[in-house]
């Protein structure tokens, strides 16, 4: 798979953002092109316009890492940029022979990894890949993320879930646009680390067919570095959670991510996760049916466990 559209597009959105004044150069107020022209990259760079011009049509082959840095650098380029420019140079810079789609990854983690999660009792955790795939939880994990598991023949995915599903996730994510971004940010830099996976390429297509506000966000380039901050949910069954939440990837296991959330102790959020966790201890089918199920007059009953997922009938309230 040749990556030069990834690559230029990316850099072209790096450049069209950045004004002159936010770079220190002094210009003329008779400007027709948003964001910085190719020569004052190339100036800020210290390369020439003309090696500019080839890195901008997507060409990184052979191109040195110090070249890499100094672009960077002009373009302002945040960590998580940085490191996916250097993930497409990779790729364009790959041996032909590690150039050929890779087998479609494992939906299943090891049964280490989930005794692990199962491990933690008292905070949700869970087991994700970079294509957005919740292949594995502890208790509380699935308990909390009981929307998301809608087709019993494949792993939920949070961003099928946050586009195709706006229903609910829209009243699962008081910041439907947050947790949007960061999932079509997630999603673009797994695409720069693995631009042969087509798993991840199909759910690009899928999504992109079906939905608008992804197409918008993925063709913005954005990326981000997923590793620690707080997150509020909006449960179907507890009500209202503020968590945070630490990310690691994990060495033994590449390109899975292990995310476990935490409330502040004695919190509002606190109260609703041990109420969470009553309630996942009282279900024992697997369903995911929300509050958002049941008609006016009735309530639904979710049930959580270990598998897919299925409805149950509402209950009259």
């Amino acid at each position: 798979m040749d990556n030069r559209d990834e690559v230029r597009d990316f850099l072209v959105t790096r450049r069209s953002r950045l004004t002159p004044a936010q770079t220190g150069l002094i210009t003329g107020s008779n400007r027709r092109v948003p964001g910085l022209r190719r020569g004052e990259v190339a100036t800020l760079a210290d390369i020439s316009v003309e090696y500019y011009a080839k890195l901008e049509r997507g060409n990184l082959a052979g191109v040195s890492q110090s070249v890499l840095h100094s672009v960077a650098r002009a373009l302002q380029l945040d960590d998580a940029e940085a490191a996916h420019l250097l993930d497409l140079w990779s790729a364009a810079n790959a041996a032909p022979t590690r150039r050929t789609r890779r087998s479609p990854r494992k939906t299943e983690v090891r049964p280490g990894l989930q005794q692990t999660l199962d491990a933690i009792v008292n905070s949700p955790a869970i087991v994700r890949n970079g294509r957005m795939d919740l292949l594995a939880a502890n208790v509380l994990g699935r308990a909390l993320y009981s929307d998301a598991y809608l087709d019993p023949q494949r792993p939920p995915n949070f961003a099928r879930y946050t586009f195709l599903d706006r229903e609910r996730s829209e009243l699962f994510y008081p910041d439907w646009d947050g947790a949007a971004d960061v999932a079509v940010a997630i999603m673009r830099t797994e695409a720069g680390r693995d631009p042969h996976d087509r798993d991840l390429q199909d759910l690009v297509g899928e999504l992109s067919t079906r939905s608008a506000d992804f197409r918008q966000r993925w063709a913005k380039h954005d990326v981000r570095l997923h590793s620690a901050g707080a997150k509020s949910f909006h449960h179907p069954v507890v009500g209202d959670l503020t968590l945070t939440y630490e990310a690691l990837e994990l060495t033994a296991d590449l390109g899975l991510n292990l995310t476990i959330y935490t409330a502040a102790a004695g919190s509002a959020s606190d109260d609703g996760l041990r109420l969470l966790a009553s309630w996942a201890a009282t279900q024992d089918e697997p369903v995911t049916a929300s509050a958002a199920d049941a008609g006016p007059g009735t309530r639904s009953t979710p049930h959580v466990g270990a598998g897919g997922a299925s409805p149950v009938e509402a209950e009259p309230a």
